[in-house]
């Protein structure tokens, strides 16, 4: 049990890891198409269409897939200056009930993302660009972020079980 579980961490957190990177590099794609709508507009008197709404929608791509990442590396604001002065047993069970209420949220986040997504039929006013693939990327994110959450919950299970054993 215990393998399968380290390996299904691994797995997961491995996903998100990758799923992080293509956010990165939607950011890449977003400082070019910046660069190259500046330089065409100041010097070719050309801007490039559509760069502000391509910008929102990579931002969007950007941060939505950073966000399980993030919760892997917990560099989530955190607030700490009670939960540290509790002690270790008290510690971990907070942090067991806050990634079981994160997951339920994130939970609900996923599948209302993923109805919504999947009603959805309008496009962009300038390039019309339809909205639901960034719709059902949140979906993807809430998904991301709750595995994550399970992983936390999990890990803090196994320290309190270990503690009372």
């Amino acid at each position: 049990m215990e393998t399968g579980w380290k390996r299904l961490k691994e797995v997961i957190q491995r996903m998100n890891r990758w799923v992080a990177g293509v956010g990165a590099w939607s950011l890449v794609f977003m400082m070019l198409l910046t660069a190259a709508d500046v330089l065409g507009r100041d010097l070719l008197d050309c801007p490039v269409p559509g760069t502000v709404e391509l910008s929102q929608y990579l931002l969007a791509v950007f941060i939505l897939l950073g966000l399980a990442y993030t919760q892997q590396v917990k560099g989530h604001v955190n607030v700490s200056i009670l939960i540290s002065r509790l002690p270790v047993s008290g510690q971990l069970f907070l942090k067991l009930i806050s990634s079981v209420l994160g997951l339920v949220l994130f939970g609900l986040l996923a599948w209302q993302g993923w109805v919504v997504g999947l009603a959805e039929r309008t496009v962009s006013d300038l390039l019309r660009v339809p909205q639901f693939p960034f719709r059902i990327l949140v979906a993807v994110a809430g998904f991301l972020v709750g595995l994550e959450l399970l992983i936390d919950a999990g890990d803090a299970l196994d320290k309190l079980v270990r503690r009372s054993s």
